[in-house]
């Protein structure tokens, strides 16, 4: 007979895998020892979460590759339950993208099925003490991986969130005369067009930089490096 633990409780996990095999494997595997409770066990995402949601494990172990509905897609339904739930990712894909998107989303860690049974034992308790776990031999991978895609992300949402580079040559022109205080009868003047033609682009100029006035307008262009751009475009 398996003595129990002494000092505090054991910690409740719960196994989701369609692979039955690997699932009474690791339930196990961790029923052996005596700081574990292995509560309960899914072959599916839906029946998972509704464990989940009556059981409140401390742990899920979540194999990230089933049918119908993925694990991915299960971690974000956890999540959603804001439980405190430490979910770790469990697959036999060293995939850098896969292990980002899972770490991205909530996952605390990330397992692969080959792993030993120490291995998977240490990572449990490195995620109960609050720390985030990935094999040695993922994790250089895992942080090349992000910082890559940190960099490409980062690039792209300025690009996107400069309103400005949508502005046409014309507009970037009154744009700047309107930064400089001039009113909308002096930039006719100095660009040979109507008042009306200088209207009609303060209005387009509005509608690209979603602003609703000159103030916003200038206020837009200044904080987001109109001049610098002007400056860098006049010199070329």
């Amino acid at each position: 007979m398996r003595r129990e633990v002494e000092f505090g409780k054991k910690t409740r996990i719960i196994l989701v895998d369609d692979n039955v095999e690997h699932l009474l494997g690791i339930r196990e595997l961790l029923t052996m020892e005596n700081n574990y409770d292995v509560i309960a066990t899914a072959t599916n995402a839906d029946v998972a979460v509704s464990l989940v949601k009556k059981y409140q494990p401390d742990i899920v172990l979540m194999d990230i590759n089933m049918p119908e509905k993925d694990g991915l897609t299960t971690i974000c339904e956890i999540e959603k339950l804001n439980l405190g739930v430490k979910i770790i990712a469990l697959t036999g894909y060293d995939d850098p993208d896969l292990i980002f998107r899972a770490m991205k989303i909530g996952a605390k860690g990330y397992i692969l099925k080959t792993m030993a049974s120490a291995q998977l034992m240490y990572a449990i308790e490195e995620i109960k003490q609050g720390k985030i776990y990935l094999p040695s031999g993922l994790s250089s991978r895992f942080f090349e991986y992000f910082q890559k895609s940190f960099k490409e992300d980062n690039m792209q949402n300025q690009e996107q969130g400069n309103l400005l580079q949508y502005l046409t040559p014309r507009e970037e022109e009154v744009l700047d005369l309107l930064t400089q205080g001039v009113t909308y009868k002096g930039v006719a003047g100095r660009l040979f067009i109507s008042e009306t033609t200088v209207k009609t682009h303060v209005n387009n100029i509005f509608q690209k930089l979603q602003v609703n006035d000159r103030t916003q307008a200038v206020l837009y262009a200044l904080n987001n490096g109109f001049a610098n751009r002007r400056k860098l475009k006049m010199a070329i």
